[in-house]
């Protein structure tokens, strides 16, 4: 894919340039085959750092910038960091020359007990102090900077003090992290609190300045198979076009920000993923 940022761009050049794609096992050679790739991402926690997958240890050798994604540190979590984790995190990135890392903005375990899914964090000043605390942890150990996903959330708490936009400009203030702005999940959020999504993504980059955004995700989702309704970031649905409409707005206000697309299950053949990442260049553009 070529890159979506001209050389006029204003601001600061990103870390990461044009648009990419999640690197996964079972589509490791569409992956490779992918014509001008800006970057990649893969998951960190299925990286040995002493021993790559070969995949992507060949588009590392082809210059393709790939970014270690972290789901299992619980940035947001109570208890404290997992030492091993933030270290295999750290070590993922040297061992693939990483230009940043990125987590999320969520817990995954309490209590010792393993939740097994993404739980969005209470929007409050105390989850501030948490998530500045376990961040800083994680920073020292970093050489390179961490981008920090929004999530999708089914719930809200009911003691949240700030909505998402001023959180998620608070939590930059605090820890000095890039923003990874998942315009899925923005979208997802939004029409399940029953908000415009186009008017939450206006908000958001209100608060939080272009040069703040480290990368975008697009990814797809439906509501068909759920009787309340709620829209779910399934990563195994195409994306919808109410998502590269926001995508296309995105980068009206914000241009030449690297975009990439996540795909976690429910692999269409290769000429499908190849017609879904340009629609998504094409958005960008």
């Amino acid at each position: 894919m070529a890159s979506v940022r001209g050389t006029d761009a204003p601001g600061r050049p990103f870390v990461v340039d044009g648009v990419g794609a999640g690197w996964r096992p079972e589509i490791a050679g569409w992956v490779a085959d992918v014509p001008d790739l800006g970057f990649c991402e893969v998951i960190a926690e299925s990286v040995a750092p002493a021993g790559p997958p070969r995949g992507v240890v060949d588009l590392r050798a082809r210059g393709v910038p790939v970014i270690p994604h972290g789901i299992r540190l619980s940035l947001g979590g109570a208890e404290p960091l997992d030492p091993a984790r933030v270290t295999q995190l750290a070590a993922c990135a040297d061992a693939l020359d990483a230009p940043l890392v990125s987590e999320h903005i969520a817990f995954v375990r309490a209590a010792g007990r393993e939740a097994g899914h993404l739980l969005p964090v209470p929007r409050t000043r105390e989850a501030l102090d948490v998530l500045a605390a376990n961040v800083a942890r994680l920073s020292a150990e970093l050489t390179v900077p961490v981008a920090l996903e929004v999530i999708a959330a089914l719930f809200d708490w009911p003691d949240d003090e700030l909505a998402e936009p001023e959180f998620l400009a608070a939590v930059g203030d605090r820890t000095g992290a890039l923003l990874l702005l998942d315009v899925a999940n923005v979208y997802a959020n939004a029409v399940n609190r029953a908000q415009d999504p186009r008017a939450v993504l206006d908000r958001i980059l209100d608060l939080v300045p272009a040069d703040r955004i480290g990368y975008v995700h697009v990814a797809g989702g439906s509501a068909r198979h759920d009787e309340a309704g709620l829209y779910h970031d399934t990563h195994t649905d195409p994306v919808p076009d109410a998502v590269l409409g926001l995508l296309a707005h995105l980068v009206e206000r914000a241009p030449g920000v690297p975009v990439l697309l996540e795909r976690d299950g429910g692999y269409p053949p290769a000429a499908v993923l190849t017609a879904e990442l340009a629609a998504i260049a094409e958005a960008a553009r």
